[in-house]
């Protein structure tokens, strides 16, 4: 069994060197193995971008084609702008003599997406290129309380422009938009069903906010761009199957199963902060009563807290703060403040180890604001999740904590915005003959 958790200090994935790597899964789905895979086309071109740098040959052994069909697709999509080929540098003492080596590589100059995240504490947006490159990126203050929806509308369209005029770019350049917001998101439609930040429920919110930008616009849940962010730029891009636990103002998670984020048929498949861990339990703010969130999230904590160290009289104080208030107490050996983080630990182990019992990840990666309260990931949580896992001769899956920065949800929504470019450039006959 599992004995750690590991916390990783996640580097800038916007970095040179990062992008040098290439983004996306680098374990390649081989079309003869996945009868729903993509085109050989887009095949070739996801595994170039996946990797940074590729020569043919290489592209024909991932993918297990013959080389004769890699040539051909790949001269289509330098043809068509895509794929450029770049010389390498040559080992000296590997090959002294003859042409220097070839690689294709992914032309970053051809798609132009941007990345949006709404949220309580910050909005923000990044632009991308179509290599996965990061250009620029802009923090707004967020949002506290619901909003009409011609405000969220409102609200994006001022981070697209903001990010815009620092990259110096129009925004007849962009392919497509990426938005996240915490809530049920039904992707497919582009409808929200339910949002903590929207006043409006059942709102086809992707078209209205293409109709008001003039650009393509995909949604989702944050949390599954979390996860996606994870899958083209962080550790989850070596890993077939792993699941992304957030934990911050809600509870959410993303999951991947076999390179792809899973949704479900609504949707609203791993929804783990509305899972039950308790009948006729608090009241969750989606509505209903016993939900993890309600014990776990920021509201829960704030909840107990006034009522165990009775600061009602604080109520004034902004949640952050009476937190962080909440923290301190706890680390200076306040019992009732660490009994409020030690039973919000033993409800999160609770439902980690459901995660596990259900889809037998081989990585569980938590994240977000709340992961500086150490409480929530202490040895007393672990031992908690092993003894509620179901046990066998095998370990449970790693833990890690990921402190990735702000940004990083909306690079999961310029991830969205890019896979969706994707598709329609490379996926479907003729793609190339239109572009």
């Amino acid at each position: 069994m599992a004995d750690e958790i590991t916390m990783l200090e996640t580097p800038d994935p916007g970095d040179a060197a990062a992008q040098r790597e290439g983004c996306g899964p680098r374990r390649a789905i081989r079309g003869g193995d996945d009868p729903s895979a993509a085109p050989l086309r887009q095949q070739i071109f996801e595994s170039v971008r996946g990797a940074g740098t590729l020569s043919r040959v290489e592209v024909a052994r991932i993918l297990g084609v013959s080389p004769g069909s890699v040539t051909a697709a790949t001269t289509d999509l330098i043809g068509a702008g895509y794929l450029e080929e770049i010389t390498l540098p040559r080992d000296a003492e590997a090959t002294p003599r003859g042409r220097p080596p070839v690689a294709l590589a992914v032309c970053p100059g051809a798609v132009l997406v941007a990345g949006i995240k709404i949220s309580e504490v910050a909005h923000s947006a990044v632009l991308h290129d179509f290599a996965g490159g990061m250009i620029a990126d802009v923090t707004l203050p967020g949002s506290r309380r619901p909003m009409p929806p011609e405000e969220a509308l409102a609200v994006i369209d001022t981070l697209l422009d903001e990010v815009l005029d620092r990259a110096g770019r129009s925004r007849s350049e962009v392919q497509a938009v990426g938005v996240g917001l915490p809530g049920f998101i039904d992707g497919d439609t582009g409808a929200v069903l339910w949002s903590p930040l929207l006043a409006t429920s059942n709102l086809a919110f992707a078209q209205r906010l293409s109709d008001r930008l003039g650009i393509a616009v995909k949604i989702d849940n944050d949390a599954n761009l979390l996860t996606l962010a994870e899958l083209w730029f962080g550790d989850g891009r070596d890993v077939s199957n792993f699941a992304v636990v957030t934990i911050e103002h809600g509870v959410g998670m993303g999951l991947v199963l076999n390179n792809r984020l899973y949704r479900g048929a609504r949707g609203l498949g791993t929804e783990l902060g509305h899972t039950k861990v308790q009948l006729d339990g608090a009241l969750c703010r989606c509505g209903q009563r016993g939900c993890l969130e309600a014990y776990v999230a920021d509201y829960a904590l704030v909840r107990e807290a006034s009522t165990a160290l009775d600061w009602m009289s604080t109520s004034n104080l902004q949640p952050n703060a009476m937190l962080s208030q909440l923290y301190e107490n706890a680390k200076s050996g306040n019992v009732a403040a660490r009994s409020i983080f030690r039973r919000a630990g033993r409800y999160l182990a609770l439902g980690l180890a459901n995660v596990i019992n259900l889809f037998d990840p081989e990585l569980i990666i938590l994240s977000g604001e709340r992961m500086e309260y150490d409480y929530l990931y202490a040895d007393e949580v672990l031992g908690d999740l092993t003894m509620s896992a179901i046990r066998v001769d095998k370990p449970n899956p790693r833990v890690e904590i990921h402190a990735w920065g702000d940004m990083i949800w909306a690079r999961g929504a310029a991830a969205l915005a890019l896979s969706h470019v994707t598709t329609e450039r490379l996926g479907a006959p003729g793609a190339l003959e239109e572009a």
